[in-house]
């Protein structure tokens, strides 16, 4: 078991996969099935700019309707980007997920994308499901 005093860099994946704004929903949902991930991260300039997830997919194509062959990730992206630094703790990360109401945060260095931790590598570190049972209670 990991604690919830380690930092976001000994746990977090570094590989992300990424996506240009102006690319289409549909090249975004293909990125999505060949990576076996439910989210990307929204780049412009190499820098982090959004995340588009499968629910997002779902409420803001699908739902909607809207087609994904003309629609750009831009357009149904959820941005700001709430991101977390290397030196985070996992307990902290942890907190911020569960007040944002997100399953992703993405990690940011110097203003570029270093990694993405889930809140399933979350719930790998000891004490953390201990810790939003509590936090639940007191919501």
């Amino acid at each position: 078991m990991i604690s919830l005093s380690i930092k976001l860099r000994k746990i977090m994946v570094e590989h992300v996969v990424t996506i240009g704004a102006d690319c289409t929903v549909r090249k975004a949902a293909e990125l999505m099935n060949e990576h076996q991930i439910s989210c990307l991260i929204v780049v412009e300039n190499e820098k982090p700019v959004g995340i588009v997830t499968e629910r997002d997919m779902l409420n803001r194509i699908i739902n909607k309707p809207r087609q994904p062959e003309k629609t750009t990730v831009r357009e149904i992206m959820t941005s700001p980007l709430t991101v977390a630094s290397p030196e985070m703790r996992a307990g902290d990360a942890a907190k911020l997920m569960l007040e944002r109401n997100i399953k992703k945060l993405p990690v940011t260095e110097n203003g570029l994308l270093v990694g993405i931790v889930s809140l399933t590598d979350l719930l790998r570190c000891q004490g953390v499901l201990k810790f939003l049972k509590d936090r639940k209670s007191v919501v």
